[in-house]
Parts: structure tokens; sequence; C-alpha cells
């Protein structure tokens, strides 16, 4: 079990997408997405999409280590896939190593998640998805959750060619953990 989440600051909300394969970057059933930008994906077409409606760019930190790590070439190629279906430009920014402690996922979500299912028996995964969706807090927390059951294949690798494809800009602070990209250019 691989869960992926999503927080909403402005909204108090979260998205959990649980993944029953491995948590890479691309699927072998879709061969456009990978479980995190997956997870990403479905949060936009579910929840921020209807949310956000007049939105132009999609502002997302990250651990810098897994699936969404700084350095990881499929994650950039997925999210080039995301950001030309969607439109949007989408600005990452990787908390440095070492200090994802500090990312607000952790103590805005998935604190009160693991909390909310302390000393339950995880015996299936509608059972772990039924847990999560249940986790609320006194400040007005709401989660949804979903189950995932789409195959991961591990090892793909991303071309340099695939990499120059990529409308990547880096931020000037610590390009090497932050950047945007932008939907690519129409080809005539």
């Amino acid at each position: 079990m691989a869960p992926y989440g999503v927080y909403d600051i402005a909204a108090n909300t979260g998205w959990v997408n649980v993944g029953i394969d491995h948590d890479t970057a691309a699927p072998r059933s879709l061969p456009e997405a990978g479980f995190a930008v997956e997870s990403i994906r479905r949060w936009w077409h579910g929840f921020g999409g209807k949310r956000y409606p007049a939105a132009t760019r999609l502002l997302i930190t990250a651990d810098c280590g897994g699936s969404n790590g700084a350095r990881v070439r499929l994650w950039k190629r997925e999210l080039q896939s995301f950001a030309n279906q969607s439109g949007l430009a989408i600005t990452v920014t990787h908390h440095p190593p070492g200090t994802s402690k500090w990312n607000r996922i952790e103590h805005r979500l998935f604190a009160f998640i693991t909390q909310n299912w302390r000393g339950k028996p995880l015996l299936s995964h509608a059972v772990i998805v039924q847990l999560i969706a249940a986790t609320t807090t006194k400040a007005g927390l709401a989660v949804q959750c979903g189950l995932d059951d789409n195959s991961y294949p591990k090892a793909i690798k991303v071309s340099d060619a695939e990499m120059a494809q990529i409308n990547i800009k880096p931020d000037d602070f610590h390009g090497e953990w932050n950047c945007t990209i932008f939907p690519a250019e129409p080809t005539a």
C-alpha cells in the first residue's frame, strides 16, 4: 500500500490516493501518468479544478525524495504531461533533504489520519480508504480518499531527449530543488 496525499492549505481539505502497487512515477495501465502525478491529477479533476476554476498555476510542495524527488526525471516528465493536459503552470518547491518533517502535509493531514486509525486493524484496502476518509479535526479538516488499483512498474528510464522536451524553468532560489513546468508550446 502506498498513500499519496494532497493537502489544500486554503480549504483545509485533504485528498489521499491509496495505491495498491509500487510508488513509482509511471504505471503500466496509464502510460501518461505516474502514481504521484496521477494522485495530483485525480485531486485536480475531483476537487481542485472545481474549487479553483480560474486557476492558471498550481503550487506543489514536496519532499526531496521518493517518486516526487527533485532529481527524479520521471516525476518531471509526468508533470509535463499533466501541465499539457490541464493548461496549468506547475511550480514545485521541494523541501531540502532531511527537512520533510516540516512539510505541512505531515502535520495537517497525515498526523490526523494516523491518529484516526490508531489501534484499528487495517484488514483491507476498503477499511483503509474508509478510515482515511473519516478523518476530521476540530479545526474543520475534511479528507477524501480513493483507491488506485493501477499497476506501476519500476525502473522506467527517461532519456535525455525526453528531458529536453520538458518546458521547465528552474527557480532563481535553489533551482536544483525548485522549478516551474509550463504547458508545452503547441507545435504547428
